[in-house]
């Protein structure tokens, strides 16, 4: 029997949709509630157990009470035992810390968790190199290669675990930054420590990368050419990044490096919004007469699902994937090394449909076709 560990890490994501970047302390956690966020994190972890049915008889599964784990598991209709741990209303890191030990204790050949790079840390820091490790991608901000780079990826890495398709293993970066400082626009990411994670690039996520000065005349360039293609009266939705920051320069205004920004005519309609405030912008306007301009992260390629999460399945939906604007500088692409740009919305048959080909711009009325895979 494969002795498989799962921990999930309820308030992971929650300020994603709302724009809060993260739910890192209790202050930002409450905001968030206020805002109207929700748990995703289960609801994620659910889609990576599923995959697990056609072995759900070679797995004995650990997990801990209530929406720390055994509400995911339930929902995925697999067999499991609950840890002994007394879970309260709220959780917090501790309750991470303290599980994590106890599954290690149990003796589990993976333990799997769901959560963004804080879970990541606090995992590391009960465990250390001692146990393998791998996560469901879940929060917010998410730089660690310890994640899957979806939770479909998650379930397959763990299946092919469990049939003895991955018996290799290497040590991963715990990555984390400065929440604080990165609401302010500013990133500061360190690192914090390592995890034993399956040696299977496959599935895994990379470790993100920024963009380095030099490029910063190609994306001035890459500016030049969007700003030909976002004509008078059409709204456009600016994602983070540092190259579509060039844009929102080139149209006047500073806007969020780590936010999503809303123009129409060169003029700044709503800097920062969240996924609320993008819907009532869009219904607002004409059928067809949104845009959304984002950049892959660098290293990992994905367009949707990591720090915009402003950009909710709804938001994606009502605009369309035709009147989805992608640009980056060439570099960033050739660091891919041949991977294809990702998408991981937290709804697959969307994943689906944005996945194809899409063409990126990278330069000054230059561009290329690049592969979508979820």
């Amino acid at each position: 029997m494969f002795r498989l560990g799962l921990i999930v890490n309820p308030v992971a994501g929650m300020g994603g949709r709302v724009g809060l970047k993260g739910t890192d302390g209790p202050d930002c956690l409450t905001k968030a509630r206020e805002l109207g966020a929700v748990p995703l994190a289960p609801s994620r972890a659910a889609l990576a157990l599923r995959v697990l049915l056609p072995v759900k008889d070679e797995l004995c599964l650990f997990t801990c009470p209530g929406i720390m784990g055994e509400t995911a598991v339930a929902e995925a209709g697999l067999p499991f035992r609950v840890i002994g741990l007394r879970v309260g209303p709220q959780t917090g890191p501790e309750d991470t810390k303290e599980a994590a030990r106890r599954m290690a204790e149990s003796g589990v050949d993976l333990l799997l968790f769901a959560g963004g790079d804080g879970t990541a840390r606090d995992i590391a820091e009960a465990v250390g190199e001692n146990v393998l490790c791998l996560g469901i991608p879940a929060g917010v901000k998410i730089h660690s290669p310890v994640y899957a780079a979806t939770p479909l990826h998650a379930g397959e890495a763990v299946l092919s675990l469990v049939r003895g398709r991955s018996p290799s293993r290497r040590l991963a970066e715990v990555m984390d930054i400065d929440e604080e400082a990165f609401r302010k626009g500013e990133v500061r990411s360190r690192l914090f420590g390592y995890l034993p994670v399956p040696a299977d690039r496959r599935h895994l996520q990379g470790l993100k990368s920024g963009s380095p000065t030099s490029e910063a005349a190609l994306q001035k360039a890459i500016a030049a050419d969007l700003l030909e293609k976002l004509k008078p009266g059409v709204l456009a939705l600016i994602g983070p990044g540092t190259t579509t920051r060039e844009l929102k320069r080139a149209l006047g205004f500073e806007g969020t490096l780590l936010g999503v920004d809303a123009v129409k005519n060169e003029k700044l309609v709503a800097e920062d919004c969240g996924e609320s405030e993008l819907l009532e912008l869009i219904a607002r306007e004409p059928e067809g007469n949104v845009r959304i301009v984002v950049t892959p992260i660098g290293g990992q390629g994905f367009l949707f699902g990591r720090g915009n999460q402003q950009f909710s399945p709804e938001v994606l939906k009502r605009v369309g994937k035709e009147n989805i604007l992608v640009a980056a500088v060439p570099g960033k692409l050739a660091a891919l090394s041949g991977e294809p740009l990702r998408v991981d919305t937290g709804d697959p048959r969307l994943d689906r449909v944005l996945s194809g080909y899409t063409k990126v711009v990278t330069g000054y009325h230059e561009a290329v076709m690049a592969k979508v895979t979820a």
